[in-house]
């Protein structure tokens, strides 16, 4: 949009629009009603008995977290009567530099799956094999089925589909080493991970672990990549996690595969390529 355009779009009582004039610096806040009004809307449950006392105490506690004005909106009493559960709406104070948000941008193409396929066979010469899990004490393998099953996920068919992988998806609850074992003794290129439950933390643990154990048990240069994927799960963590890649939601059979073969079958170098060609 030209500077002109920002310029002439209309302005709200509240101050300029994000649309109507350049801002000063690069910082966003929450929109509700007006432009910039910083209204957001807050759920939460507090260890308290339904009624004024857990109101007030909800109220306070918005406040505290930056908001003004807060107004609670709805509330219930959830697990009989020692809990309370809140929806709070109000301003909030803060705002948002653009300019310091770090994200994980995709640095791969997306490939259809028969370009994937002939990526794999040209390049690597045999078939990437793959193993799925849902590791430790997760049951929820909604997840790891997205990618892996046939049917795959939001009109993508999964892993299963690629006929350039081989695919064993070992299911729910399946105990770290038991894991690690089966990557070693089917020699697996990659170890995609799914995890959903996060009470305690629990899916960070995991995946160290396994990050852990994979390292024990392989050299560097033979361990296979370490995919996870989880709702909950910051895909800026990978390194601290000792993970090659996090994928988070939203995350279709395609985005997996293609990054396995950006990942275990790249392609030659520009300059490499066109050095071979001309001994050709």
């Amino acid at each position: 949009m030209s500077t002109d355009a920002w310029n002439s779009a209309p302005r709200t009582d509240d101050g300029p629009s994000p649309y109507g004039a350049v801002r000063p610096d690069n910082r966003v806040r929450p929109y509700g009603d007006t432009t910039d009004d910083g209204m957001v809307q807050l759920s939460f449950t507090l260890p308290l008995p339904h009624g004024p006392l857990a109101e007030g105490a909800a109220l306070q506690l918005a406040r505290r977290m930056g908001m003004e004005r807060p107004m609670v909106v709805h509330s219930k009493a959830v697990g009989g009567t020692d809990f309370s559960f809140f929806v709070v709406y109000g301003a909030v104070t803060h705002a948002v530099d653009l300019d310091q948000v770090v994200v994980t941008e995709r640095d791969y193409p997306l490939l259809a799956a028969k370009d994937a396929d002939a990526a794999v066979r040209d390049r690597l010469g045999r078939r990437l094999v793959v193993l799925g899990a849902c590791i430790g004490t997760d049951a929820h393998t909604v997840g790891i089925d997205a990618i892996l099953n046939i049917k795959g996920f939001a009109g993508e068919k999964g892993l299963e589909y690629y006929k350039q992988m081989r695919v064993l998806n070992l299911g729910a609850q399946v105990p770290v080493g038991e894991l690690v074992r089966r990557a070693r003794s089917e020699r697996a290129d990659a170890v995609l991970v799914s995890q959903a439950v996060t009470q305690r933390d629990a899916h960070l643990t995991n995946v160290r672990e396994l990050s852990a154990e994979l390292r024990a048990e392989f050299a560097e240069h033979e361990r296979p990549l370490l995919v996870v994927g989880g709702p909950r799960f910051d895909p800026d963590s990978a390194a601290a996690l000792g993970a090659d890649r996090i994928f988070g939601r939203g995350t279709t059979p395609g985005d997996v595969a293609s990054y396995l073969v950006h990942a275990l079958a790249p392609a030659a170098p520009p300059v490499a390529a066109a050095v071979l060609e001309g001994v050709r």
